[in-house]
């Protein structure tokens, strides 16, 4: 709603409309800011009904029955606004009409009871009054994103069919979409995609910090299974910002989990509600309703691969104009500098037209290192709110670094629209090419698991927030930083809690240059093996862990023996910085 308030305009508010910013009072709690969305809308035009159906919308996927007219109603105002997402019961009213509704999933319970004389009772259990069986005319509860309205002035129950069948057809929302529709199918069709020579690959693995121990654990299992590995709770490394070996930005954060009251839901009992649907291009006015406002490219899911680059590119629509921004900052450069003219060189390209702007670290060579695509893309993202430009563009972000299911989260998380990770489908290639996956399969194939796996782990990820959309995930920020200095936080990730302080854009781009390096060595060819790891496997030459051949040896050693002295040695490992005690691996 920041991003939106630049756009708003309403003849209804005529300039006064600026008196109405910030739309969202932040300090309030969650129902104090969707009724001032609510009452946004409402005030601006739309009736009460219809203003709560775009934004507590029902699933509409291909499976789920409902009316042409609704679905195309619901896809419409999908890719104008992101829905509230989450458990919910709600309550509204305008003083000519009161209604309830649920969220998409149905998980608050809301019951009614209306009796003969005109009384309706609604609340989250039967029971709360009593009344004489007799008296009763109906009872029951609302089903998920059903609406149940009352006209005060005609003094009757409004269906919930009859409500939304004249709401989706007040305006010709189907044609609409018809005519604004711009699928990735549709586009220039490149004749084959571009491959990479082997050792371009190997040195593009070693200069993104690829280790053997991922390609075994991580990408592996992705491209022959479709699923994300399974592994075993529990991570005995130290903090990023405390280990001794270069990390990716992205181990500095840690996703927040769902509290008692927005319980997490199961991402395949609830598959029915679940959505990676998702729109690029740029938005317009919130407060209008024109053919449009519709983002005419729908995306089944954020992942985009060689191939759809290679179209966005292409494309000749005047609503696809894309401009292409490198990521990259020279190794003399200060990072902060190159951040700077990156986010300069958007807002020219925004001037110019572009609806959409591609971030790319493609193009790094041996005095051009890549800057960390989530560092480039959460501060563009917060960069172009703040000059309110937000919506003006879609952001995709084409990039080496991304291999895992997290680096797909935090991306999204922080304002990304869509991802290509070229550099995974590229390895993915040519783990399938060498025989190297847990089953035979073909290139082809492999990638396609590898993003099938993606596609799961991203919902498994924000429905542990009790989210089902992958709308309503986009921008949430939904993450803590640990070991960043404030200054980086508030400045690129504005709005995300931080406990731990840290390092600061210096520290980040030393990180960045070391593992740079290890693909551009001087005087020398790139080593013929990635590293071995060692996050999840100790190894002599990776992580250290504090549960090592030491430490369990000593603890073990402490108790069979009953030594009080030994169990001293043992918490004396334990009890101290890895990086510190780096030589007990050696002991």
């Amino acid at each position: 709603m920041k991003a939106r308030e630049a756009f708003l305009k309403s003849p209804v508010f005529g300039e006064d409309i600026e008196k109405l910013k910030p739309i969202i009072m932040e300090n309030g709690s969650d129902s104090a800011i969707f009724d001032n969305v609510l009452e946004l809308l409402v005030l601006a035009g739309r009736s009460l009904s219809h203003a709560m159906m775009m934004m507590v919308p029902e699933a509409y996927g291909p499976r789920i029955q409902m009316s042409e007219d609704k679905r195309a109603f619901y896809e419409f105002h999908s890719s104008i606004m992101e829905p509230w997402d989450g458990p919910a019961s709600l309550v509204f009213t305008d003083g000519h009409y009161i209604g309830g509704t649920l969220d998409r999933n149905g998980l608050r319970p809301s019951r009614y009871t209306i009796t003969k004389n005109g009384c309706i009772v609604m609340a989250s259990e039967s029971g709360v009054l009593d009344f004489q069986g007799e008296d009763i005319r109906s009872c029951g509860r609302l089903q998920p994103s059903k609406m149940f309205l009352v006209d005060l002035r005609q003094n009757r129950v409004i269906p919930d069919n009859e409500i939304k069948a004249k709401i989706s057809r007040q305006k010709p929302y189907r044609r609409w979409i018809r005519d604004k529709r711009i699928e990735l199918r549709g586009l220039f069709a490149p004749s084959q995609t571009p491959r990479i020579e082997k050792q371009e690959l190997l040195r593009l693995q070693h200069a993104f910090g690829y280790t053997d121990e991922e390609l075994l654990m991580i990408i592996n299992p992705m491209a022959s299974r479709g699923q994300e590995a399974i592994g075993s709770m529990g991570n005995d490394t130290p903090l990023a910002v405390l280990s001794s070996k270069p990390q990716l930005l992205f181990n500095y954060f840690k996703q927040r989990f769902a509290q008692v009251t927005n319980p997490p839901i199961d991402p395949l009992r609830e598959e029915l509600v679940m959505s990676l649907e998702s729109f690029l291009g740029r938005e317009s006015n919130l407060l209008e309703e024109t053919p449009d406002q519709y983002r005419g490219l729908k995306l089944a899911h954020p992942i985009l691969t060689i191939r759809d680059m290679l179209r966005m590119r292409e494309a000749e629509q005047m609503d696809l104009k894309s401009a292409e921004l490198n990521m990259l900052f020279t190794v003399t450069q200060p990072l902060e500098n190159a951040l700077e003219s990156l986010y300069q060189q958007a807002e020219i390209a925004i001037a110019g037209g572009a609806s959409l702007l591609i971030l790319t670290d493609r193009h790094i060579a041996k005095d051009q290192a890549a800057i960390p695509c989530l560092l480039a893309a959460a501060g563009l993202h917060h960069h172009l709110i703040r000059k309110g430009l937000r919506n003006s563009v879609g952001i995709i972000v084409e990039t080496a670094e991304v291999r895992e299911v997290f680096h797909f989260a935090l991306l999204i998380g922080y304002g990304v629209d869509a991802i290509c990770p070229y550099l995974a489908l590229y390895t993915v290639r040519d783990l399938a090419e060498s025989k190297l996956l847990e089953r035979e399969i073909s290139a082809v194939e492999a990638q396609d698991a590898y993003i099938t796996a993606v596609k799961k782990g991203l919902l498994k990820t924000f429905s542990r927030m009790g989210i089902s959309t992958v709308h309503s995930f986009f921008g949430s920020q939904i993450f803590e930083a640990l070991g960043l200095d404030e200054r980086v936080v508030e400045k690129y990730f504005t709005g995300t809690p931080s406990r731990i302080g840290g390092n600061g854009l210096n520290d980040i781009a030393k990180e960045r240059l070391t593992q740079h390096s290890k693909g551009f060595p001087e005087n020398a060819e790139v080593a013929p093996l990635l590293e071995s790891g060692g996050n999840y496997r100790v190894r002599t030459d990776g992580e250290k862990h504090f549960w090592n051949s030491v430490t369990i040896y000593k603890l073990q050693h402490a108790t069979r023996i009953n030594s009080y002295s030994i169990f001293k040695e043992y918490t004396a490992f334990i009890d101290q910085n890895p990086r510190i005690t780096g030589h007990y691996a050696a002991c």
